[in-house]
């Protein structure tokens, strides 16, 4: 994987990261943030499919390896809601 298929991987978990705080309503941070939360969204997401036993419905080819959309951006919206839940209020 080269510099620009980790640049473009980054761009994507960063969107996905976006759309799925956006969806919980609880947005903290800014683009790193957005970033870590889509790839840990992938995580979760990826697991809770492999679980489940559905199917990755909207993947895109990066490098070589495969980054679920669809799967990041419900495990991003999942780990958000929780993360919301233990943060206390401002």
């Amino acid at each position: 994987m080269g510099l620009i298929e980790f640049l473009l991987l980054l761009l994507i978990a960063g969107i996905c990261g976006a759309i799925g705080q956006s969806i919980a309503g609880f947005n903290r941070g800014g683009c790193i943030v957005s970033i870590v939360v889509g790839f840990i969204g992938a995580l979760i997401g990826r697991w809770l499919s492999g679980y489940l036993g559905l199917p990755e419905l909207f993947t895109v080819q990066v490098g070589g390896s495969a980054f679920p959309i669809l799967w990041s951006i419900i495990g991003s919206i999942i780990f958000v809601v929780i993360v919301s839940l233990l943060t206390p209020r401002r």
